[in-house]
């Protein structure tokens, strides 16, 4: 299937205008959503006081707003991002396994080994077979280092032509791995404001560690933020099947597969080439290879244990969610019901557009790329960034 590179005209209307100081969202139609501080059990920052299932701060580029073609044009449209060369970085997560950090850390500041521990630092994980090199790591990284924050781009285990870093498989449920993450740059490295983004798959597992945290956060997490965050797996599983996602589903297990087969070749006494017959869908996959070599008895079983839904009543430190209800495969309804909008720890944002981990805006610039811009600006909001 090949795809045409497309051309994104320029801003054609004033963006969305967020006035902080009256803890307030004034939407571009001229409604203005009332503030919640009074909800939240802890006082919550004017800057922080935002409506939590707002559906008005969006607005998709006019020739944008069908999901599949939104998804897939972000996926493909050409980017240039201004990132310095990064440093790489070894981060153990098990005795016998690592993961590979790329890692910008802010210019010009004298302190130990080149970085600040004064200075905030945001860690981001890419999605189902993503890479720290994806579109939309280094975006959010740009606007991240931009705004003031060292950055951290994540790859998780055997992505980025990382396999020979673990001989194990990865899955949707490795909190630990970002747990020990963040426990390295707090207690070896001594940073003070440390914050996690993730996308889709990387969603899930950065905000399956904020709920496994529960009331016992670590001052040093100052805020967590998932975008389109597969938190029930199995219905995202479920909704790959259909006819319409078709593609989506190919790519994901031509990848899949493709990873298995070089774990396969690097690791012979530990995973076979044949013997689990025809793998056509992610959940077929689950069950023939990530569950039995995870402990499960079937995908099923992983789905329930892996996904954050379960512990989203838990999250006890400051969190977004932005999840589109035109996800064409994490369904909306399903992220709505894990009860995130009923958490005061939450701030749950809904548009209408977005599709998956997309959100091309109509206004060109930094807010191109609507949800990187509301990660990084959620994030100085917490961290007391000025503009």
């Amino acid at each position: 299937m090949r795809f045409r590179r497309v051309q994104l005209p320029a801003r054609t209307s004033p963006p969305v205008a967020v006035d902080y100081t009256r803890s307030r969202v004034v939407c571009s139609r001229f409604a203005t959503c009332s503030p919640l501080s009074a909800e939240f059990p802890v006082p919550y920052s004017a800057g922080m006081a935002a409506v939590r299932d707002s559906r008005d701060n969006f607005e998709p580029h006019p020739l944008l707003k069908n999901r599949h073609v939104m998804t897939v044009t972000a996926a493909f449209a050409r980017r240039r991002f201004a990132l310095p060369p990064p440093k790489e970085r070894l981060f153990s997560v098990d005795a016998e396994s690592k993961i590979l950090g790329h890692c910008h850390w802010q210019r010009g500041l004298p302190a130990k080994a080149g970085k600040r521990e004064d200075v905030p630092v945001l860690v981001l994980v890419h999605g189902l077979e993503g890479s720290s090199d994806s579109r939309y790591m280094r975006g959010i990284a740009e606007k991240a280092l931009r705004r003031g924050f060292h950055v951290i781009r994540l790859n998780q285990r055997n992505c980025g032509g990382t396999e020979l870093l673990t001989p194990t498989l990865y899955n949707s449920g490795m909190s630990g791995d970002y747990r020990a993450v963040f426990e390295e740059l707090a207690y070896k490295d001594g940073f003070q404001r440390i914050f996690f983004a993730g996308y889709s798959m990387g969603g899930n597992l950065v905000t399956k560690m904020a709920g496994e945290f529960g009331g016992a956060v670590p001052t040093q997490l100052k805020g967590v933020c998932g975008i389109c965050p597969a938190l029930d797996l199995a219905s995202c599983a479920d909704a790959l099947e259909r006819t319409e996602n078709y593609f989506y589903e190919r790519h994901f297990v031509t990848g899949l597969m493709s990873r298995y087969q070089k774990k396969a070749a690097l690791f012979p006494q530990r995973y076979s080439r044949n013997g689990f017959g025809p793998v056509r869908t992610v959940r077929e996959f689950d069950d023939a290879i990530t569950a039995p070599h995870f402990g499960y008895r079937d995908a099923q079983e992983y789905y329930d244990a892996a996904s954050a839904k379960r512990v989203v009543a838990n999250i006890r430190v400051r969190t977004l969610i932005i999840a589109a209800q035109d996800d064409p495969f994490v369904p909306y309804d399903a992220v709505a019901a894990t009860g995130a909008r009923e958490n005061p720890f939450v701030r749950f944002v809904a548009p209408a557009h977005g599709g998956h981990c997309a959100f091309i805006s109509r206004h060109e610039g930094h807010e191109r790329f609507w949800a990187e811009a509301r990660v990084v600006e959620f994030c100085a909001e917490l961290a007391n960034l000025a503009e």
